[in-house]
């Protein structure tokens, strides 16, 4: 039986597969079908050479959600709040994206004003009930939303975190009018405090329910009809994986589901590797993904931003997106300076090179007439250099420029809007750089690798086996999980230590459950890994903090604080014992561990010519004659000088001059840049 990884992103559809019994391993790369993301994935086992019937497990990664919600193209929803609370999500914190621009946007609302409602209603911060629901008030916007022909509602009522109550009795007064909608409460989506966050990923949850379960049926379906009877798991933000019943369901915890099989693969990097501090980094045809992996995890963020303003509160990787990627298209600003991205011509059309009707250049294009691709893509396709050519002259004539010379401008901005990603999010966990290894994921990142790494001085850049399909490679060795949080806000010495035990006690009880709902019956492999949202009295962020197993004790407490401190100063660089810690929120983490994938080896051919000719490759204004070598066939007795060029099945290296490159034992290129 099989154990396939699927990732579905905006150009390509990336598969990678190992065999249970065996060990034998299977790739494939094919676009994306965007009209129905879901023929892609069976068109990537078929590609591959796999029987659908002969699959145990589908771990897929999916951006049918994120689209979902970037392009607003989801069915109408509605949602229903506080009498007085209407435009919270509209308004949000009040914060300012450009502090002197008078003519920003907010993005466009995730719901309507039209089909947001009111109901009187109020219940205090210790969950008491100091206005009761107006029913007949409620019952009317049941009506009204019933007429609307609204297919999904969420509920935020003010408060609801520390009581639902009143969200309770709302969403059975709106079912006995609607019996077939879809209704998600805040308190349970996430129980915590600051409306805003609380009430933005409800809504997100509503808005994109209909989709997902659209999705997901379309899948199971398309899969029972080849015999599929193996186990369908999608990929989770937070870094592990879930039943496809539960992601229907739960389309909030699916906003980063890509990218984080990617962020998995680099701690199995950590694994095999010894590498610790690893900078995970993923090209793709659309996006460039950036992440921190340290001692094997990935970090966690709670406060993402889907976009301005926009914020997903549920436990989710700290991945950096951005749009540069292989089909991040070239334009020229009104100013007359040369631009790339964030647009992409993703895989319909695709860039110029592609002759899918295309004429835009891209990254992909410019890449092309550096010489820096294979005209065949590694016997894909057959790149259409004419076209290149044309769509890159038409940009250069706009700015006076070279074809060449602009093909390479448009690489080294693209690199440096790839490094101003990689900055942002090492300076906001206060992380140094050069602590890190480099590691290039997907089919056009090891193109840029170099450039990008040298550009914000790390020494060190690893391609490991299967870079090209990583992500796909990363779902295939990620653990069931589920994410709880429960708020308790309490100042740490005055804490009430029975309380919090039974908040803690509840939720890894619930956690466990809920891995035995998705048919994880080991309870022996299941890891419970606690955490404490604590801050200092009056600050208005927290950090994450790692909470000892067992029943807490007095004596619990003063470990609890030096370990907060210690938290505090790796994030920010600073620390303060003279301010009192506080806890906000107490989570718990179920993970339920499966098989790894054996340990990737070396090609058999390894010890055979590796070299597979030599051609022409433009760097900083001249050609140069370069070596080309066949990537799979490199052994640990290789070592490549730059400039040079590795070309594997689903990635291709640029080694730029003064760099050199050799192979580990687990077979990743290890490029050391001057």
């Amino acid at each position: 039986m099989w154990r396939v990884g699927v990732d579905v992103g905006g150009t390509f559809t990336d598969l990678f597969a190992w065999e249970e019994a065996t060990g034998k391993q299977a790739t494939s790369k094919v676009l994306t079908t965007k009209q129905d993301r879901s023929i892609a994935v069976l068109q990537s086992i078929e590609e591959a050479g796999i029987r659908i019937a002969d699959i145990s497990y589908l771990m897929h990664g999916t951006t049918t959600a994120t689209n979902a919600l970037i392009e607003r193209s989801y069915p109408d929803a509605a949602f229903i709040t506080t009498e007085g609370f209407r435009d919270t999500l509209e308004i949000g914190r009040q914060h300012r994206k450009h502090l002197y621009d008078p003519y920003q946007t907010k993005p466009k609302p995730i719901i309507k004003r039209r089909f947001r409602y009111t109901v009187p209603e109020r219940t205090n911060v210790q969950g008491q009930t100091e206005r009761p629901l107006d029913v007949a008030a409620a019952h009317e916007v049941a009506k009204r939303i019933k007429a609307a022909g609204i297919q999904s509602v969420g509920i935020g009522f003010i408060n609801a975190y520390v009581s639902a109550k009143h969200e309770e009795q709302m969403r059975d007064i709106l079912l006995s009018h609607c019996p077939d909608i879809h209704v998600v409460l805040s308190a349970e989506t996430r129980p915590v405090f600051r409306e805003h966050g609380r009430f933005m990923t409800t809504a997100i949850r509503a808005a994109c329910m209909p989709v997902m379960v659209k999705y997901m049926d379309d899948l199971e379906a398309r899969l029972t009809r080849h015999q599929f009877a193996g186990k369908l798991l999608v990929l989770k933000s937070s870094g592990g994986v879930m039943s496809a019943e539960v992601a229907r369901l739960h389309p909030e915890d699916m906003l980063e589901s890509g990218p984080a099989g990617g962020v998995a693969y680099a701690g199995y990097l950590t694994q095999q590797s010894g590498w610790e501090r690893i900078l995970h980094t993923d090209v793709g045809g659309t996006s460039f993904d950036v992440s921190i992996v340290e001692n094997g995890r990935g970090l966690i963020t709670r406060d993402h931003e889907l976009e301005w303003e926009v914020p997903i509160v549920v436990p989710m990787l700290d991945i950096h997106s951005v749009g540069a990627g292989g089909g991040s298209i070239g334009w020229v600003d009104p100013g007359g300076s040369l631009r790339v991205g964030p647009h992409s011509a993703g895989s319909e059309p695709g860039p110029a090179c592609y002759g899918r009707g295309g004429t835009q250049p891209t990254i992909t294009d410019a890449n092309l007439l550096l010489g820096r691709l294979d005209p065949t893509l590694s016997g894909k396709m057959t790149l259409d250099a004419k076209a290149a050519e044309k769509a890159m002259t038409g940009l250069a004539q706009q700015i006076g420029l070279p074809t060449l010379t602009t093909a390479e401008g448009m690489i080294r901005i693209g690199c440096e809007n790839m490094a101003q990603a990689v900055k942002k999010i090492l300076v906001s966990r206060g992380r140094d750089p050069r602590d890190f290894v480099f590691a290039s994921f997907g089919g056009a990142g090891a193109l840029h690798a170099c450039f990008v790494a040298k550009s914000i001085n790390i020494p060190r850049v690893i391609v490991p086996p299967h870079a090209g399909v990583a992500s796909a490679f990363g779902a295939t060795v990620m653990d069931l999980r589920q994410d709880l949080e429960h708020f308790y806000y309490a100042p740490v010495k005055s804490a009430d230590l029975k309380k919090i035990n039974g908040i803690l006690s509840e939720l890894e009880t619930r956690a466990k459950a809920a891995l035995q709902a998705q048919g994880f019956d080991n309870e022996d492999e299941i890891e419970l890994i606690r955490t404490a949202q604590m801050r200092y009295v009056g600050q208005s962020y927290e950090v994450d903090t790692p909470i000892p197993k067992g029943v807490l004790t007095a004596d619990s407490l003063p470990h609890i604080e030096q370990s907060f401190h210690a938290c505090h100063l790796k994030e920010f660089g600073v620390n303060s014992e003279d301010f009192v810690p506080a806890f906000v929120s107490f989570g718990v983490a179920a993970i339920g561990h499966m098989e790894d994938p054996p340990p990737v080896a070396i090609s058999p051919q390894a010890k055979g010519d590796a070299l597979k000719g030599e051609r022409d490759v433009y760097f900083e204004g001249a050609w140069v004659r370069c070596q080309v070598y066949h990537g799979e066939a490199l052994g640990t007795e290789h070592h490549i000088q730059g400039p040079a060029i590795v070309e594997y099945e689903h990635a291709c290296t640029v080694l730029p001059p003064k760099t050199r490159a050799h192979v580990s034992p687990m077979g990743a290129l290890v490029i050391d840049i001057d």
